[in-house]
């Protein structure tokens, strides 16, 4: 079984008291961590594909930089990895919906590129 968790305190006393409340639990339910897959006390990082930071969740600059060095679409198949990859960033996208339109109405009538 897989299980991820997270505290995320502004003082490091939150955080400590945070982990003893997390470890009781685990202790009362017998369940182990894996310590390679731990990190305790940092600043930020990334997190099920976005970046946890001071100033709250961001969209993970490795994905940002994957749509901006993307090649213009020849093929519809080039426009769904496009639409795949913007919506995987789409909650950091002012009126994303609305921006992506276009791709996902060339996607739905299967028009060939020129």
């Amino acid at each position: 079984m897989s299980t991820t968790c997270w505290s995320k305190a502004k003082k490091t006393e939150e955080h400590v008291k945070d982990l003893e409340e997390t470890f009781s639990v685990l202790r009362e339910y017998k369940l182990k961590l894996n310590p390679s897959k731990c990190a305790f006390g940092v600043q930020g990082g990334r997190f099920l594909g976005l970046m946890v930071t001071q100033r709250g969740i961001e969209a993970n600059p490795l994905k940002m930089k994957a749509i901006i060095d993307m090649k213009a679409s020849t093929c519809l198949n080039e426009v769904q990895r496009l639409t795949g990859r913007i919506a995987a960033i789409s909650r950091f996208i002012s009126k994303s919906a609305e921006k992506s339109l276009p791709f996902f109405k060339m996607l739905r009538k299967a028009k060939t590129f020129e």
